[in-house]
Parts: C-alpha cells; sequence; structure tokens
C-alpha cells in the first residue's frame, strides 16, 4: 500500500535571508522612539511621538518654504579657497563638499512664498557646521542686494556653530557686511524673517540671526553665543536649566515665536503679508 504513503523529506534550511536596509529605520535622538523612516520623512523630520525636531538639511528647508516648481538657486558659482593658508583647510573644505555637496555651507534662492516672491537663504549644518566664512558673507549679501533692487523680503534660516576660525578676521568681517546690508533693508523697509534653527550659536547668532523684523525659532533649539562652560567661567555663576533654548529665549523676549516645523511656512507667509502689506494669495491661508 506504497501509495497511500507520503515519503517524509527532512526540511532543508532556508539559505536565503530577507535583509533589512539599514536606513529603513529611524531613531528618534530625543526620546528613543522608532519608526520607519518614511514616517520620520512625511513628518518633516520632526518625532512623532515627543515632537523633537531632528536636523534637516538645506535644501529640505526650501522645499518647506518655497512654492512647488519656483526655486531657483542664486550665486552657484561662489566657492571658498584658503586665503590664509590655514593648515589642512583647503582638505577640510574638500572632505566638506563631499559629504554635503557643492557649495557651501548655505544655500541661497529666489522663489514664491505662497504666491509672492521672496529671496530665501538657508544655512547647512552639514558643511563645516554651517560655520560663517567668506562665501557665506558674500552670498547673504548679495541675496540682500537683490532683495533691496526688487523690494522681495527676506527669510534667513539659521543653523550654525558660529564664524569659521579657519578664515580669521575674514570671516569676522562678514558679520559687519552683512549686518550693513540689513540695515539697508530696514531703511527701504523691506522685510526681513530670521528664522533660528538648532544650533544657531556664535558670530552668526552675534549677528545677522538677531537682526530680523520677525525672529522665530523651531521648538528646543538652541541658541546662544557662547557655550555654557564659558559663561559660567567669566561670570563665575550657576545657569538656569535649558537657558539656551528657544523656549527660554521666548519667555525672556529674546525671540518672537517659536513656531512648529510643519507651520512655519503659513507662519512666515501671514508675517511677510502684514509686514508688506499686501493681501494673502486667494485660499492659500486655508490651505
Amino acid at each position: 500500500m506504497a501509495w497511500f504513503k507520503k515519503d517524509k523529506k527532512p526540511r532543508r534550511p532556508r539559505s536565503d535571508r530577507l535583509e533589512i536596509p539599514a536606513d529603513a529605520w529611524e531613531k528618534c535622538e530625543s526620546c528613543g522612539y522608532t519608526d520607519i523612516t518614511e514616517k520620520f520623512v512625511r513628518n518633516l523630520n520632526v518625532c512623532p511621538n515627543c515632537g523633537f525636531h531632528r536636523r534637516i538639511r538645506a535644501w529640505d528647508y526650501a522645499n518647506i518654504f518655497l512654492d512647488e516648481g519656483t526655486a531657483e538657486e542664486t550665486e552657484v558659482e561662489i566657492r571658498s579657497s584658503d586665503p590664509l593658508g590655514f593648515p589642512e583647510y583647503a582638505q577640510r573644505l574638500k572632505k566638506a563638499t563631499t559629504n554635503a555637496g557643492e557649495g557651501d555651507a548655505i544655500l541661497t534662492l529666489s522663489g514664491q512664498l505662497g504666491g509672492s516672491p521672496i529671496g530665501l537663504g538657508v544655512m547647512d549644518f552639514a558643511f563645516m557646521g554651517g560655520s560663517m566664512g567668506s562665501v557665506v558673507g558674500e552670498k547673504i549679501a548679495r541675496l540682500g542686494q537683490r532683495s533691496l533692487e526688487k523690494k522681495h523680503p527676506l527669510v534667513i534660516v539659521c543653523a550654525s556653530g558660529g564664524a569659521r576660525m579657519q578664515e580669521g578676521v575674514l570671516s569676522l568681517m562678514q558679520m559687519a557686511k552683512v549686518s550693513a546690508m540689513l540695515s539697508q533693508l530696514a531703511e527701504r523697509r523691506v522685510p526681513y524673517v530670521s528664522l533660528l534653527t538648532n544650533p544657531t550659536t556664535g558670530g552668526v547668532s552675534a549677528s545677522f540671526a538677531m537682526l530680523g523684523d520677525a525672529i522665530i525659532a523651531e521648538p528646543g533649539a538652541v541658541i546662544g553665543f557662547a557655550g555654557p562652560r564659558v559663561i559660567k567661567q567669566t561670570i563665575g555663576q550657576d545657569l538656569p536649566e535649558g537657558f539656551q533654548t528657544a523656549e527660554f529665549l521666548l519667555e525672556h523676549g529674546i525671540v518672537d515665536m517659536v513656531i512648529p516645523r510643519h507651520e512655519l511656512k503659513p507662519t512666515v507667509g501671514r508675517l511677510l503679508r502684514h509686514m508688506s502689506g499686501k493681501p494673502a494669495a486667494s485660499g492659500w491661508l486655508s490651505t
């Protein structure tokens, strides 16, 4: 009766294993919440669990602010050099370009926000910590000059560790150059909005970051000039908890608003509309 007998064959172990891509999951640096990368991306890299605002790249901010199809990069030909012959600076620039892409620590664009033209500058912390060198200062100055000539509002997204020490006094000069350009915008009543992200420190926080007609910040952003250790050594006193956070600065009148990332575009759009005395584009504020 072999017809009704089923031969049992030993099961062979499965040789091929399902590999999950390393970048398929993301973990929040603040609360440890883990989820698929796509969910973080859809939420503009804000943790769905605790609301922690993760650091994003310059083009990500550009896509948040500018209407689709209107972004046009400017000053693409400017590149950093090594004017002081600082040791290993050329190699660091090459490495930063490899890691962060062509250009420098700021991306400058023209485009439209809610149907109205603006000039947009976005610092990129991935390029040498968003440090401000001659190229950053020159790009902002040219962007401001274009806003001055066309009377287009200016928006700058700040993310920086401060001045670029490899360029010495040439880097520090950018503070004065950019501040002078922004004073001309103020004289001509061309609106300028500054957005402070994590971190905004050093020479950037001591110049154009704090000169906006409206100064807004992302939740939890670290904002200050020197670090807590240096300040404590200087004044010889203990510092309040979280004294360099956006929320602390809002409470003490240093920044005007703390705005979650998904509300940035409509909020800045309303600010610029009020400052310019222009009506909103039909139906835009309701989107």
